[in-house]
């Protein structure tokens, strides 16, 4: 799909979303310096533009490792609303998300993508709950559509634990389901220090968002932390990076910032470059 040297250890990549023009947002991100990353579907896009991000990438000699998607109907605002509109936990959504997860496997294999990765909700604790029963099958069934595609499956981190999201991998029982480690996602929902995270998750982690945030306010329970640039929030990009290396994970580091203006998102990702740069250095001399 590529015409490229291998990518380097830790080498910086970008999570993007489909939508824009491909060609004109690879040359943006080329003029970055970038060469790989994730390529984002939302909801709402027709996924008959995968041929023209197929031929897109092959042009541009750029590295798409992973499709991750997103669902019509999901808002980030709080914990509760989580819970309500995210990922196959909400009944209401289920059967809908898994044919709209398959239709994104089957463009990520049209395009040549070798992974694909999405959010599955806030997964209960309790192991009994019908909702656990039945996101652990869907799990299973993306996981066997996408094996038959060559493709792996990552679950993006954040929304529970790291030990229960362990557990969870361990009871879908499939090997090509892992983990799409997001450190900031952690501390956005309070849900444990990110580099002890990965020391218990290291061995299932798939790939790699570099991403920053600050915790949730102590006086709101409910509420979620606030994402901010790279190297301006809690995560602290250098011990971040120092835990990679001593996990053994060898793969991209894909920046992801999430804000509405495309200006002001593609000034924190060329900052955030530089930031991530900075650490690898000082990590692997």
């Amino acid at each position: 799909m590529r015409n490229l040297t291998p990518l380097a250890n830790l080498e910086t990549g970008v999570m993007f979303w489909a939508g824009r023009d491909p060609n004109d947002t690879l040359a943006e991100l080329a003029g970055l310096g970038l060469r790989c990353g994730q390529l984002g579907f939302p909801g709402d896009l027709d996924l008959s533009v995968a041929d023209a991000w197929r031929d897109a990438l092959r042009r541009a000699g750029f590295a798409v490792y992973t499709a991750f998607a997103s669902f019509n109907g999901e808002d980030y605002a709080d914990i509760p609303t989580v819970k309500d509109t995210v990922g196959f936990i909400p009944p209401r959504f289920r059967d809908e998300r898994v044919a709209r997860m398959l239709a994104v496997s089957d463009a990520a294999a049209k395009i040549g993508i070798p992974g694909i990765g999405m959010h599955v909700g806030m997964v209960p604790n309790d192991t009994t709950d019908p909702d656990y029963i039945a996101v652990r099958e869907v799990t299973r069934r993306i996981a066997d559509h996408a094996a038959a595609h060559g493709q792996t499956v990552a679950l993006e981190t954040g929304q529970e634990r790291a030990d229960h999201l362990l557990e969870f991998l361990i009871d879908v029982n499939r090997d090509n389901v892992g983990i799409n480690f997001d450190p900031a996602n952690m501390i956005l929902y309070g849900t444990g220090d990110p580099i002890d995270a990965l020391g218990i998750l290291g061995a299932r982690v798939l790939s790699v968002h570099a991403k920053d945030g600050d915790w949730p306010p102590s006086d709101k329970p409910e509420a979620l932390g606030t994402e901010r640039p790279l190297g301006k929030g809690a995560v602290g990009i250098e011990r971040f990076v120092r835990k990679l290396v001593q996990v053994g994970y060898k793969g991209p580091l894909a920046i992801e910032r999430e804000v509405p203006d495309h200006n002001d998102r593609m000034r924190d990702i060329a900052t955030g470059i530089r930031v991530l740069d900075e650490a690898k250095r000082s990590v692997l001399g």
